[in-house]
């Protein structure tokens, strides 16, 4: 009852959070919804897709590249994840809570359950502006997708709280931006199929098959259809284990103490 009451007292701090930030809540929209309605027409135009494999099914591009940018929204989230825990370290926050009488698996885990869940929030949220923009699934599809949204929520969350392990100031978070979130997003199915990829450059296909983002996307992408990719299922499970592993590994007490490796 009480390490409940503690992963309920962490997730409720985090969900406070979010919801007295509206700029967070909008930002979060906004981004992937000009992607949806701006670029994703000229993308339309220049790739010429109508059957993307392996769905078999006429779809538009709009429809394609929607798993992929609530990936992106739970990419941003996340690193945003990330972002406040380096604040909370500088603050003596982060500090406080590993000292809690409770294992340092189950607090860190605690986070991640919560910054997933605001991940989970915004995607609700886009998808429902999707929906009314036309770009609808079916209901099963929606409900096949729920475990997939936070299997690889959690993924990347765990990845944000492995680099929130790392990054020891605010100021250093734009490199992320940049050789993190960026890599990984454009080398990934997120905007465009694999193959179509591979026409392109072998080399760049490869690095889109090597990238755990890619394979979050496959998973929603593929739920969403009523199917499951177990590989893309096999993958993210390993990556967000891996991720998380690191993450523990980071925030053990004599490198959290010092702020910088042990000698």
């Amino acid at each position: 009852m009480n390490a409940l009451l503690a992963a309920k007292a962490i997730i409720g701090r985090e969900l406070a959070r979010f919801f007295t930030q509206r700029e967070r809540f909008l930002a979060a929209l906004v981004r992937p919804l000009v992607w949806l309605f701006v670029f994703a027409a000229g993308f339309r135009a220049a790739l010429g897709l109508s059957i993307i494999p392996p769905y078999q099914t006429y779809i538009t591009y709009e429809t394609y590249i929607v798993p992929g940018l609530c990936g992106m929204i739970l990419l941003f989230s996340g690193m945003q994840s990330s972002l406040s825990l380096v604040n909370d370290r500088e603050s003596g926050a982060m500090r406080l809570l590993l000292t809690a009488p409770r294992p340092r698996w189950f607090l860190l885990g605690a986070k991640l359950v919560a910054g997933a869940s605001v991940g989970l929030l915004q995607v609700a949220a886009f998808l429902v502006i999707a929906y009314f923009y036309g770009l609808k699934f079916s209901a099963g599809g929606y409900l096949a997708a729920l475990p997939a949204f936070v299997m690889a929520g959690v993924m990347l969350g765990a990845l944000g709280l492995f680099l929130s392990a790392r990054i020891r100031q605010l100021e250093n978070f734009a490199g992320v931006m940049n050789f993190v979130i960026f890599p990984m997003f454009f080398l990934s199915t997120a905007l465009y199929p694999l193959w179509k990829m591979q026409e392109s450059s072998l080399l760049l296909a490869n690095l889109c098959r090597a990238n755990p983002f890619t394979h979050a996307v496959e998973l929603i992408r593929f739920a969403l259809y009523g199917q499951l990719n177990l590989p893309a299922l096999g993958w993210t499970v390993l990556s967000a284990i891996v991720f998380f592993g690191l993450a523990l590994h980071g925030y053990e007490p004599a490198r959290t103490r010092s702020g910088r490796r042990p000698d």
